[in-house]
């Protein structure tokens, strides 16, 4: 091994030695044109090693053919002054950057062993094989030297040769860093175009590569690519570029459609974020129906991790000045809740009547995001509307922060009459309002007086039912003594019954006198065995504070004639 390394350097200086003399000791005879570049050879070095050049002299009709045109060859000018200094015997340099190019040229001007020994195409296959595959990053610079050398770089397997080394090396990169930061590699692939990056991502599927790992790929690509449209992640709406040249937007709307089409079928695996940004670039570069919905779709799927910075992000141009696009937000949402609809049917529960943590969640989300956007001037009551709506009834279980986004709407649209100022509160119920926010309501000349009138009923509902309860509590607790009482007292009235029968038969043997005298007034009688027991009987009358007392009223009858009055109008 080291006797012919040491002949073949022994025989490339022999070779450089002898173009050095050639070139000074002999005039050139040959004119090779590439393109806008003329380079002056000898025929006679250029057929000892290229069999594509000595074919063209044999064959040429013309006696002393001095000119050659060669503009097709692959790599340029650059490629055939390497391959000519290679035939002159002159040494250059072999490096990732111009290997392909050179190979590729071998093969053009059939630069083989078979017409000389130890030829350019040897030695270039010899680099590629024990340098430019042996890495990620080598074999990344060679595939994208390669974008400007198809087909033949195709043709000679070059292509498929760097997307095979390139795909093995980025999954085991992916399960075993060896450089630190863990992914170093995406950087490196995301120099590639996109056809050529397609074959990388599906090299890396076929190699059982896990959706993380080719969401991470993708990411820095397309942050790579569409720097100034995908950058922005925090949804705050910073300035980025507008491309006015309708060419370089058809080229990142093709770029955007096709990075797509490579995500991952998990829909957890890329950001949130990450997803937005992208939608928003496609409703910005006008992509296809198919490219909007598929990321609206993925959105969907994740909106109870939605934050508001993140549906701002799709709603808002790109200087955050005003409404970009209502419509996908609202397909986003409506997605979301037949998603549920369809998981609540499979469990067989009810809709209407319970509703999943997700759903509560996405609905705070949606009633910050309408308070969001109910600043701007241009948003209509049916598009506020036809978002609020979208919520069931059930995942808000108190509607302050919608009461909070109409309130700022109805600010934000002081135009706005009676009327249409009710239409645009159809999506709040004030009976689910908090107290503060009620009393907040009844002093708000914005809202209708349909709505204000509602939460102050709801209040005095509130009142009595409060009242209600108070005295419930109060019953319970005075209904033991009353029962207590009324025992007691049955008791007593019996005792007195008794008492009561005894009098009367001592009553019945008591002589009857009547006086005869009709001149004589009847006085104050002497107190009886009786009246003594209607007495006591009077006090212990358990109506006596209940009617009219007359225990104190004196026995005395007055039979004097009542005395008669005139009726007159004086």
């Amino acid at each position: 091994m080291a006797a012919s390394i040491k002949n073949n350097n022994r025989l490339s200086l022999v070779m450089e030695r002898t173009g050095r003399r050639v070139s000074q000791e002999i005039p050139p005879d040959v004119v090779i044109e590439v393109g806008e570049v003329n380079f002056n050879l000898h025929k006679f070095m250029l057929v000892a090693k290229s069999n594509y050049l000595r074919k063209l002299i044999i064959d040429s009709k013309e006696p002393d053919l001095s000119r050659i045109n060669l503009s097709d060859i692959p790599g340029g000018p650059e490629s055939f002054e390497k391959a000519a200094k290679f035939c002159y015997g002159v040494n250059f340099e072999i490096t990732v950057h111009n290997i392909a190019a050179l190979r590729c040229a071998a093969e053009y001007l059939q630069m083989t062993d078979k017409y000389s020994d130890v030829n350019l195409t040897s030695r270039t296959e010899e680099f590629l094989s024990q340098v430019a595959l042996t890495s990620l990053t080598a074999a990344a610079i060679v595939l994208k030297s390669c974008e400007d050398l198809l087909p033949m770089a195709e043709e000679l397997k070059i292509v498929q040769r760097c997307v095979a080394v390139a795909s093995t090396k980025a999954c085991n990169e992916a399960l075993f860093p060896s450089i630190s930061p863990p992914n170093w590699w995406t950087e490196e692939l995301s120099i590639l175009n996109i056809a050529f990056f397609e074959k990388i991502i599906e090299g890396m599927k076929s190699r059982g590569a896990k959706a993380p790992t080719i969401a991470s790929v993708i990411v820095t690509y397309a942050e790579t690519w569409l720097r100034d449209l995908v950058r922005d992640h925090s949804g705050t709406g910073k300035t980025s570029s507008d491309p006015s040249d309708p060419g370089a937007r058809s080229v990142q709307r093709d770029l955007l459609e096709s990075i797509v089409k490579l995500l991952p079928s998990d829909m957890a695996a890329l950001p949130i974020g990450f997803l937005c940004c992208l939608l928003r670039t496609a409703i910005f570069l006008r992509a296809s129906n198919s490219t909007k919905h598929e990321l609206e779709r993925r959105v969907s799927a994740l909106l109870e991790h939605v934050t508001v910075d993140d549906l701002l992000v799709v709603s808002f141009t790109y200087d955050g000045e005003r409404l970009f696009d209502l419509e996908s937000v609202r397909r986003i949402v409506a997605g979301f809740v037949e998603k549920e609809r369809n998981v609540a049917v499979f469990n067989a529960t009810d809709f209407s009547e319970v509703c999943s943590a997700a759903m509560v969640r996405v609905a705070k989300t949606v009633d910050a995001y309408l308070g969001e956007v109910a600043t701007c001037c241009e948003l209509s009551i049916a598009k506020f509307n036809g978002i609020a709506n979208l919520v069931p009834k059930e995942a808000r279980k108190v509607e302050d922060d919608l009461y909070r986004a109409l309130d700022i709407f109805l600010k934000a649209h002081p135009s706005l009459d009676e009327i249409e100022r009710e239409k645009a509160c159809n999506a709040m119920n004030p009976l689910k309002l908090s107290y503060e926010a009620r009393v907040h309501a009844s002093k708000n000349k914005r809202l209708p007086l349909q709505i204000v009138l509602h939460a102050l009923y709801y209040d005095q509902l509130k009142i009595r039912s409060n009242t209600k309860k108070d005295h419930n509590v109060k019953e319970v607790v005075t209904t033991r003594s009353q029962v207590q009482a009324d025992v007691s007292l049955i008791r007593e009235n019996e005792a007195l019954r008794k008492e009561l029968t005894k009098m009367k038969m001592m009553a019945s043997d008591v002589p009857k006198k009547q006086g005869s005298s009709s001149n004589k007034v009847i006085t104050v009688r002497r107190p009886t065995l009786f009246s003594t027991m209607s007495k006591t009987l009077g006090k212990l009358n358990p109506f006596k504070h209940g009617s009219k007392d007359t225990s104190n009223i004196e026995d005395i009858v007055d039979i004097a004639k009542p005395r008669r009055r005139r009726f007159s109008i004086s």
